[in-house]
């Protein structure tokens, strides 16, 4: 019977196909499996016929180039993005340039998409600021919309849309009942092999200062998670902006008291918790101008979105940077670096001590 989902043995397989990739540690070792340190993101553009094509083509130019993770959302484009990536990887299974085993498919609900809403949405009282929803039956419709978009039978990776949009409209006391049900229903896809793992993916949650409105802290997450499983879960992924503009995760401490308290990356790296990042050019603003002392920090690198690029994978502690790649010349430009070692960790540190 073939595999529903990533497998250790697939990523393997994958690896084992680009062996120039794998000597220059292109891949990381997350949740027993071998992930690409860059992966494409979908988020970007219009929901357009042409865009849709060029989506295509890029996630399968990227596979094919090395990268094993992608990423999308239900609400990206409509849910176009989620087809296209479909339709990309039925070209790549059938040509037999990839198997279900080797890739990371990876999407999220949580935001109201026109055209993907179940009866009684969005005048549900589930629904927080009449954009945003976790209630179980919620995410049961849109999973089965996301798995039809794909084309697969499981998700690997099923997040929980930046959750911390409902801190704006409900109490953390409410925040937090509604999360408990929802990592009940994450568990209960896991147990019917639906997804593999869960977790959320964020923009401001993860990121806050302690104290601040709508922070998000991991451990509280993973204890909820836990308290919903009965004991082991599977909340494994969290994903959150990480670039040379927005380097939170690793300067800002997450978890105890300052300064010794420890960052988000440690957190998680301490409780089994990937760790993938976001924006890493921050939608193309990182892609050009780059100060010289950055260019000078990543001589490897040929262009300034390849060492923003090297800036995020690089980071300890991060397992992927997610790029998004709508042209087959920025799946070209960013896939360069899988045959380029990641920074040292001493250059990579040194960027922050010229700014100290």
């Amino acid at each position: 019977m073939a595999a529903l989902r990533l497998t250790a043995e697939g990523s393997r397989r994958f690896v084992a196909r680009h062996a120039e990739a794998q000597d220059s540690g292109f891949y990381r070792l997350a949740q027993g499996c071998l992930l690409s340190s860059i992966g494409i993101g979908t988020y970007l553009g219009s929901p357009s016929d042409e865009d849709d094509r060029r989506y295509r083509e890029c996630v399968i130019a990227a596979v094919r180039a090395g990268a094993n993770v992608i990423d999308t959302a239900i609400n990206y484009r409509h849910q176009r993005s989620e087809r296209s990536i479909g339709a990309a990887l039925k070209e790549l299974f059938d040509s037999g340039d990839a198997a279900r085993d080797e890739v990371l498919v990876c999407t999220k609900a949580g935001f109201l998409t026109p055209g993907a809403l179940p009866a009684g949405y969005p005048e549900s009282p589930d629904v927080a600021g009449r954009m945003h929803s976790m209630a179980p039956d919620f995410l049961e419709d849109q999973l089965a919309r996301s798995l039809a978009n794909l084309g697969l039978e499981a998700i690997d990776v099923y997040y929980l849309h930046n959750p911390e949009t409902q801190l704006r409209f409900v109490s953390v006391e409410q925040f937090e009942e509604r999360l408990l049900a929802a990592f009940a229903c994450l568990e209960r896809f896991c147990r019917e092999g639906r997804i593999g793992a869960y977790g959320v993916a964020t923009w401001d949650g993860l990121r806050l200062r302690q104290g601040a409105p709508g922070r998000l802290r991991l451990l509280r997450l993973a204890e909820l998670a836990k308290q919903a499983a009965g004991g082991d879960c599977h909340f494994r992924f969290v994903q959150l902006p990480f670039n040379l503009a927005m380097p939170e995760a690793f300067t800002r401490v997450h978890e105890g008291d300052p300064p010794q308290g420890a960052s988000l990356l440690e957190t998680a790296a301490r409780h089994g918790i990937t760790v993938i990042a976001s924006a890493p050019l921050a939608q193309a603003r990182l892609a050009h101008e780059l100060p010289e002392a950055v260019r000078r920090a990543f001589p490897e690198c040929r262009t300034d979105a390849q060492c923003a690029l090297q800036f995020a994978r690089s980071a300890p502690g991060m397992t992927t940077a997610l790029a998004g790649m709508s042209s087959l010349a920025h799946v070209e430009e960013n896939l360069g670096l899988a045959r380029v070692p990641p920074a040292p960790l001493e250059r990579w540190l040194a960027l922050f001590e010229q700014q100290a």
